[in-house]
């Protein structure tokens, strides 16, 4: 009886402090206190703008928009990618992919410039499978080139491209079901990766993150940035000339960072999560709003950095921010499956 009730007060023990883990490392403890210097200087009705990067020297952004429900999606969905014009206050949208026919549902982006041409891939998750989506743009004519599939593709989230025909993709699960997922995601369990195609093939280039989401590549600096908002972090590569990735240091944000953006001064922008758990009962439809938060972190070397919050909100204005992309004065700021998102003016 005696050897009963000790294993009955062991699995209790363990269980609250499994609880109390999840609780304090999501944010759940956190308190949101409205903060923006700037002011928001438009609403755009898009839904679910995931992910948006930007052209600086075409003054255009890239936005990957789907209208998600519930997020992970459980229907076949149809969504898009569309630019925006950022040379006038007019901000014009046009939808690319409209002769686009497969079934497209995309969620991280990343383009690069050739003359005046762009490599634009993006992450596909449908009802048969992930898949990379490769096109070229030329202006706002975007035509379909190719698919990529991979058993490594396990659960794709972003991708960084490095030139035409080389990028990193994030898998931000190593487990997709059962127990495993399960402590993936509440106990932060770090067994999710970066994976390299070189042109022909696929390997592993980085491993042991807890959720692996956003990715981006600073060339000048050689640096790769990866995103674990379960870790509260941004995750410092230098990559090596293979291919292969070593590890620098951990960037602690403080709260769950999403996508990751260069601006043109070397510097990090990320749309997060502040309450993780807040942010997964609103993605399943059991809340109504689920804060934002935009940071800008200032990476000048190791041991070297500063994070700023550049805007906190509630989510009534807008929730689950997962994008941030700075250009001169602007903030585009996307999320995950609301009907609009935000372009914010950087105060003084």
């Amino acid at each position: 009886m005696r050897i009963t009730k000790k294993i009955i007060l062991i699995i209790l023990t363990l269980i609250i402090v499994f609880a109390a883990h999840t609780l304090v490392s999501t944010g759940f403890f956190r308190t949101i206190e409205n903060r923006f210097e700037g002011q928001i200087i438009k609403k755009v009705r898009l839904p679910g703008a995931e992910d948006i990067t930007i052209s600086t020297i075409d003054s255009f952004a890239l936005i990957s928009s789907t209208n998600r429900l519930v997020y992970p999606p459980v229907e076949e969905e149809k969504g898009g990618l569309y630019s925006m014009d950022l040379k006038t206050e007019g901000f014009k949208i046009t939808h690319l992919t409209n002769s686009f026919k497969k079934p497209f549902a995309p969620h991280g982006i990343s383009m690069i410039q050739k003359d005046s041409t762009y490599t634009v891939m993006a992450i596909n998750h449908t009802s048969n499978g992930h898949s990379i989506e490769v096109f070229t743009l030329r202006d706002t004519t975007l035509v379909f080139e190719k698919s990529i599939t991979d058993p490594s593709l396990i659960s794709p989230n972003d991708i960084v491209l490095i030139d035409e025909q080389r990028f990193y993709v994030t898998n931000d699960h190593g487990y997709t079901k059962g127990i495993g997922k399960l402590f993936e995601e509440y106990g932060g369990l770090s067994v999710s990766n970066v994976v390299y195609f070189d042109g022909k093939k696929f390997t592993e280039a980085a491993k042991g993150i807890a959720y692996a989401n956003g990715i981006n590549f600073d060339s000048k600096r050689n640096l790769l940035y990866v995103a674990s908002p379960r870790g509260f972090e941004i995750k410092v590569y230098h990559r090596n000339a293979d291919g292969s990735l070593k590890f620098i240091e951990d960037i602690p944000c403080g709260t769950g960072v999403d996508n990751v953006e260069i601006d043109s001064e070397g510097n990090l922008w990320s749309g997060a999560h502040p309450n993780l758990l807040r942010f997964k009962a609103y993605a399943q439809g059991k809340k109504a709003t689920s804060p934002s938060e935009v940071i800008k972190v200032i990476y000048r070397g190791k041991n070297d950095f500063s994070v700023k919050k550049m805007y906190v909100e509630d989510g009534k204005v807008m929730s689950g921010s997962s994008s941030a992309a700075s250009f001169g004065d602007l903030i585009l700021t996307g999320n995950v499956m609301d009907d609009q998102f935000l372009i914010l003016k950087k105060g003084k």
